[in-house]
């Protein structure tokens, strides 16, 4: 019988074997003109030209569709949350360059321990704030009243940040007690603790976590088991201000920076990559490890979203870094303080054929429950959002199509991502926050548009995700340029709801209102001395009505923003639960009683007796 390693490193030959082949041919045989490569030259992966797809008032599926008397799953509040005072910022209206067009990340966190969700919306900039020729726009944190508003406390916290953000990812990274967390930016990224009495201090320079260039993703996890969190940041371009790139005609003809034969701003593809970061938290500040642990990115690819988890469930928490039109990455933790690289070899660099995709966001959960955590990337448009479904040993199988997210996901251009269990029936669904990068879509027939609805994926047995139908007038119908997308039950009652940080506007805050949802359970962890203080990095089994499901408590993923960091469970019909094990970081694992359900329990390692 083959070893996992065998596996894998028949899985890496083969990869390279048909994937080698495929680039000679685009190369060397087709003619410039016809390729999907030319037509996104200086641009991002797509898989070809496809038709419009439109609804039955001839709009584009991505601002159409919506459904008479459906069922409303979402309501938009933001109107009266309080949060529609946030305006997102970002360049200029054309997005004339790439810098102008990702930022966007949000963060659901409660940061004063008073068990309600607080929400934190990074700001982008403009280039004449760059210069010092204007005020940069402020990202805001906003806290939670308890009673569906909010109130922006950003001046007091001191978390305006007013650089050009991106992402914003959450960890305590102190271990005392208090939520901190770290925003990417376009420049020096800042990391915010938390002092406990509503105000934080940016200690990103004297931590040695500044990093400069383009930051995007942020994930804590402490992938070396000292139970202090350690923080990987990944880069996306090499990008300068003074001399942008400009959409350009080779000599030979070729057209750059033109997506289906129009002008539009150059990268990824064309640029160089920045490189990606790896801290390890030696108790007193950050040390860079990048090179030595083996997770530099030295190929030079374009970072999007990141997230620690234990992939192979040996114990140690695996990186995964989903990349913008190159290979995704996947280094598998070796528990010595290096990493393998298994992107090719666990079938998560590249699509089902062979493919480069234009990664944007990523979903982590056990969709299935067979107890192995899955993931779902989000792409560029023109292309289908990808599902891979965990194998074991650290090896996918692509079931994008098989399960329903190949067609449907084709006209969109995905950004923030999660799994949720939207209606509590024990099965977890798929929420994707859509949006386009290029204005200049609304002017062409090409069934896209700039702003697009959301999407809500309704999982069928584990197996088949159905499009829940977007009620008119609900919140699956609110057509937003949308990027980062967090999750989390924002009102306590039991049902997940979602807030979109949008470009050039306001936030969309999402109720969830769905009317028939299953019992519930949500659980706050606390590590004890050997594990993170909050727990990043624990997984939970939960069996409940016979069925068994898996939860991992995960810093960043989604596109540059970061979810609920309690664990939610939808139990359906099953009025007790009948076993929950806890793996914490630490490696120990403890079976704890559960005697109530639909409420939020904490539990502290070593005290659940």
């Amino acid at each position: 019988m083959r070893s996992w390693k065998q596996k894998r490193q028949e899985r890496q030959k083969g990869a390279k074997t048909l994937f080698l082949p495929f680039l000679l041919f685009l190369f060397f045989f087709l003619p410039p003109a016809l390729t999907a490569q030319q037509q996104s030259s200086g641009g991002a992966s797509t898989a070809g030209e496809f038709k419009p797809v439109k609804d039955a008032l001839s709009r584009p599926i991505t601002a159409g569709g919506f459904v008479a008397n459906a069922p409303v799953y979402f309501t938009d509040v933001t109107a009266r949350s309080g949060m529609q005072k946030f305006v997102h910022k970002s360049g200029v209206a054309d997005k004339r360059y790439i810098l102008e067009s990702p930022s966007g990340g949000v963060a659901l966190f409660d940061y004063d321990n008073d068990g309600w969700l607080d929400v934190y919306l990074v700001n982008g900039s403009t280039f004449a704030a760059l210069s010092g020729k204007e005020k940069a726009p402020r990202a805001a944190l906003f806290r939670n009243n308890r009673d569906g508003t909010f109130t922006d406390v950003t001046d007091k916290a001191g978390v305006a940040n007013e650089r050009w953000g991106f992402g914003v990812a959450c960890g305590d990274f102190d271990n005392d007690g208090w939520e901190d967390f770290y925003v990417t930016n376009f420049g020096q990224n800042r990391l915010y603790r938390n002092n406990g009495d509503g105000t934080f201090t940016d200690v990103a320079e004297k931590m040695g976590v500044t990093v400069g260039g383009w930051s995007t993703g942020a994930t804590f996890g402490d992938y070396d088991g000292d139970g202090r969190l350690d923080l990987f940041v990944a880069g996306y371009v090499d990008f300068d201000p003074a001399n942008p790139p400009e959409a350009r005609t080779t000599e030979s003809g070729v057209k750059y920076c033109y997506f289906r034969g129009q002008a539009v701003m150059c990268g990824p593809r064309g640029l160089k990559g920045a490189a990606d970061h790896l801290f390890r938290n030696n108790g007193s500040g950050f040390v860079e490890v990048s090179k030595p642990a083996g997770v530099a990115d030295e190929n030079g690819y374009y970072g999007f979203a990141a997230a620690w988890v234990d992939v192979d469930d040996d114990g140690k928490l695996d990186l995964l870094v989903v990349n913008d039109s190159t290979p995704n990455y996947l280094y598998r933790n070796k528990g010595d303080g290096t990493f393998e690289d298994i992107s090719f070899a666990s079938g998560f660099a590249l699509s089902e054929d062979g493919r480069e995709q234009a990664g944007m966001g990523l979903a982590v959960g056990d969709y299935d429950n067979d107890g192995r955590v899955d993931f779902y990337v989000t792409n560029f448009s023109d292309d289908t959002n990808t599902l891979r479904h965990n194998d074991g040993e650290g090896m996918f199988t692509d079931v994008t199509h098989a399960s329903g997210h190949g067609a449907p996901t084709i006209p969109f251009l995905g950004w923030g991502t999660g799994f949720i269990d939207f209606d509590n029936d024990g099965l977890k669904d798929l929420f994707v926050a859509n949006g386009h990068v290029y204005p200049q879509v609304d002017k062409f027939d090409w069934g896209t548009t700039w702003s697009q609805r959301p999407l809500l994926f309704k999982n069928r047995d584990g197996k088949i995700f159905d499009v829940a139908p977007a009620a008119t007038g609900s919140g699956l119908a609110a057509v937003i340029p949308a990027r980062g997308l967090a999750l989390g039950d924002v009102d306590n009652d039991g049902r997940v709801d979602a807030v979109i940080n949008n470009c050039d506007g306001q936030p969309t805050v999402l109720r969830n209102e769905t009317a028939k949802t299953g019992h519930w359970l949500a659980l706050k962890l606390i590590g004890g001395p050997k594990s993170p203080r909050d727990a990043i990095g624990a997984t939970v089994w939960l069996t409940a009505g016979g069925k068994r499901q898996r939860a991992d408590v995960v810093s960043g993923a989604s596109y540059c923003s970061q979810s609920d960091l309690r664990l939610h469970f939808g139990l359906g019909a099953a009025t007790k639960v009948e076993r929950l094990e806890v793996r914490w970081p630490s490696g120990a694992r403890e079976v704890v009683p559960i005697k109530t359900i639909d409420r939020a329990v904490t539990i502290t390692e070593g005290k659940a007796q």
